[in-house]
């Protein structure tokens, strides 16, 4: 069931994307700006907060993972944070701002600081090729999470998350490097090889949804209980 789900949502991508760019600088709603009601207003700083908490924390992790003495490569939550990001964010521009924020805010240090030995220049981004696939993260949580959210649609968008970032960046290397013949042998072979870092970005996907979602459902139904005791 959950393969067939995932299946779906990846044949919906292309006409998706379309229309999640072309809105991507519209507001949720259709309210004006200046004809916010206060309660529309107190409810946006609160997403702007959480939307700040979530490039901290996606920051954090990312940098402590890479300190480690063997660190867990792809075992990332920013496509996490990017599904969350899009269910849960009400404007489309914050939704995109959060996961490439904490993307380029983190690869910055990441790249010049912890693995300065491979960039003798300094480095902006690690590869376009990997914001491009978390463009598309973005895409899936917003066609499956955008209007419902429930274990199964996270548990789906997470794997389509994955298989997006495994299938873009896999070749990005098979198409940029030299490691690997420029033939359907060369890119099955680096396909092959990038297995066990799939691994670890399913792992790390699922792993933080589920953390994600998890909690942020749990202080929705623990606030919505004390609203009405």
């Amino acid at each position: 069931m959950g393969f067939r789900i995932s299946v779906a949502i990846i044949r919906q991508l292309p006409s998706a994307a379309f229309t999640f760019w072309k809105n991507a600088g519209k507001q949720g709603t259709s309210v004006g700006s200046d004809t916010l009601s206060l309660q529309q207003e107190i409810k946006m700083n609160m997403k702007i907060r959480l939307a700040l908490a979530l490039i901290l924390l996606a920051m954090v992790t990312r940098l402590g993972l890479n300190l480690l003495p063997a660190p867990p490569h792809n075992f990332s939550p920013i496509a996490a944070i990017g599904l969350f990001a899009a269910a849960h964010l009400g404007r489309r521009w914050l939704a995109l701002a959060v996961p490439f924020a904490a993307l380029f805010l983190s690869d910055l240090f990441i790249n010049n600081v912890i693995y300065r030995q491979f960039y003798p220049d300094f480095a902006w981004i690690t590869s376009g090729w990997i914001y491009a696939a978390f463009a598309l993260v973005l895409v899936t949580g917003w066609v499956v999470l955008r209007q419902k959210v429930s274990p199964g649609r996270v548990v789906a968008a997470s794997l389509v998350a994955s298989v997006i970032f495994f299938l873009v960046t896999n070749f990005s290397v098979w198409a940029q490097g030299t490691m690997y013949p420029k033939n359907f042998i060369g890119l099955m072979a680096c396909y092959t090889a990038g297995i066990p870092f799939f691994v670890n970005t399913i792992a790390g996907d699922l792993f933080f949804s589920g953390l994600l979602f998890g909690i942020f459902e749990w202080y929705s139904r623990r606030s919505l209980v004390a609203q009405k005791a």
